[in-house]
C-alpha cells in the first residue's frame, strides 16, 4: 500500500546528512513511499540531493522559539498533505507539536522532553544498544521492538560536474593542482575547532607538496578562515562565506582529500566519499563518526575528553591545542596516493 510519511528533520547539517540512511530504510520498508522532510533552510540543499526525498518543507522556527500560533498555521498547511505517519528526529518538545497540530495519525519518535501524548508511537532510547546517532535515526524506521538491521549503509551525496565548473570559474579557483579541502569551523562551539595556526602549518606543508588548499565554511567561519590564510602565507584560499552549502558540496567534490573538525562539512565530505582526516576534540567519534570507509580519525583521547562542551571547562582546550599538525599530515599520507613530494617531511 502506498504510504506518505513526513520526517521532522534535524537542525544541524551533519545530523541531516546522517538522516539519509533512515530515508533509504523507509523506502525499503514501504516500496511506494512518498517521503517528505520538514527542515530548516540551511539544510534544504542537502535534501535536494537526496533522491529518497520527494519534497522538503521549510521549518521556519529557530532554536528556543515556541510561537504556538505560527506553529498551528504551519501545521494546518502540512495537514493538507494527508500524511499517514510522521517520524520526529529531534528530541525536543517543540518538534513534536506540529505533527500533533497537523493531525498526523501515527507519530513516531523517542520520548525526549515529556512527549507523552504528543507521540503515540513513542520509543524509549537504549543508548547502550544504539550508541551512534545514525543508529538512533534508523531505529525509528523499524516496527516497535524489532531489532535494527545492521550494517547501516553510509550516507551518499553526489556533486554536479556542470555546477562544479561554473562555481570554480566564478570564484577564480585554480584547478591545475590537486586540491585539499580544509573545514576549520564547527557551529557547535570553540571546543570542536582545531587552532588556526595548526591548520595554517598543515596548509603550508600541502602547498609545498604540490596541493592547493581551499578553506570551506559559513560566513561565521570567515574570520578564522582569514586568520588561517594569513598565517599560511598565501598557501590557502579562504572560501568561508563565499559559497552556499550547495556550492560547497560541489567544490568539496573536486577535492582529493578533506581535513575537517567534527562538523557538518565533515559529514558532507564523508558522504561525498572523499578521503577524510577527521579531527576530534571535545566530541566523540563513537557517537558521530564520519560515515565512510575512507576516513582517518585523529584524537588525543585525553582523560578529560570527550566532554561534549561548547567551551573547554578547564580553559585550555588541550585536546586540540596539543594535537600537532604532523598527526593530521601523517594520517593524510595514508589516505592519498603515493607522491614523491608528499612523502617528504
Amino acid at each position: 500500500m502506498k504510504k506518505k510519511i513526513l520526517v521532522i528533520g534535524p537542525s544541524w547539517v551533519g545530523d541531516s546528512v546522517m538522516a539519509q540512511p533512515l530515508y533509504r530504510r523507509l523506502h525499503q520498508l514501504h516500496p511506494e513511499l512518498e517521503l517528505h522532510v520538514f527542515a530548516p533552510a540551511w539544510t534544504l540543499p542537502l535534501l535536494a540531493r537526496m533522491p529518497e526525498v520527494a519534497r522538503s518543507h521549510l521549518n521556519p522556527f529557530g532554536h528556543g522559539a515556541l510561537r504556538l500560533v505560527e506553529r498551528w498555521k504551519v501545521a494546518r498547511q502540512l495537514a493538507k498533505e494527508g500524511f499517514d505517519q510522521v517520524v520526529v528526529l529531534p528530541n525536543s518538545l517543540k518538534s513534536a507539536l506540529i505533527p500533533l497540530f497537523a493531525g498526523i495519525p501515527l507519530r513516531t519518535g523517542f520520548l525526549g522532553e515529556s512527549r507523552y501524548g504528543l507521540l503515540n508511537d513513542a520509543r524509549e532510547l537504549d543508548e547502550q544498544e544504539l550508541p551512534m546517532m545514525v543508529e538512533r535515526f534508523c531505529a525509528l524506521a523499524e516496527p516497535r521492538k524489532d531489532p535494527l538491521p545492521r550494517p547501516i549503509p553510509n550516507p551518499r551525496l553526489s556533486a554536479d560536474p556542470a555546477a562544479q565548473r561554473q562555481t570554480a570559474g566564478r570564484l577564480g579557483l585554480d584547478l591545475s593542482r590537486p586540491v585539499v579541502a580544509f573545514c576549520p569551523g564547527a557551529e557547535y562551539g570553540p571546543a570542536k575547532r582545531w587552532p588556526a595556526r595548526h591548520f595554517a602549518e598543515l596548509a603550508r606543508r600541502f602547498d609545498a607538496a604540490g596541493y592547493a588548499v581551499w578553506l570551506f565554511g559559513s560566513g561565521k567561519d570567515k574570520e578564522i578562515g582569514d586568520e588561517i590564510a594569513r598565517l599560511a602565507d598565501g598557501s590557502a584560499v579562504n572560501l568561508c562565506g563565499a559559497t552556499g552549502l550547495d556550492e560547497a558540496i560541489d567544490l568539496i567534490g573536486l577535492c582529493a582529500l578533506a581535513v575537517c573538525n567534527d562538523s557538518g562539512l565533515m559529514h558532507v565530505a564523508a558522504a561525498l566519499d572523499k578521503p577524510l582526516v577527521a579531527l576530534y576534540g571535545s566530541s566523540s567519534p563513537d557517537f558521530t563518526p564520519p560515515l565512510s570507509e575512507r576516513a582517518a580519525i585523529v584524537s588525543l583521547n585525553l582523560d578529560c575528553s570527550p566532554c561534549f562542551e561548547r567551551l573547554c571547562p578547564y580553559g585550555h582546550t588541550d585536546c586540540l591545542e596539543k594535537m600537532q599538525p604532523d598527526m593530521a599530515w601523517q594520517a593524510a599520507q595514508n589516505l592519498l596516493p603515493p607522491s614523491p613530494d608528499l612523502s617528504q617531511d
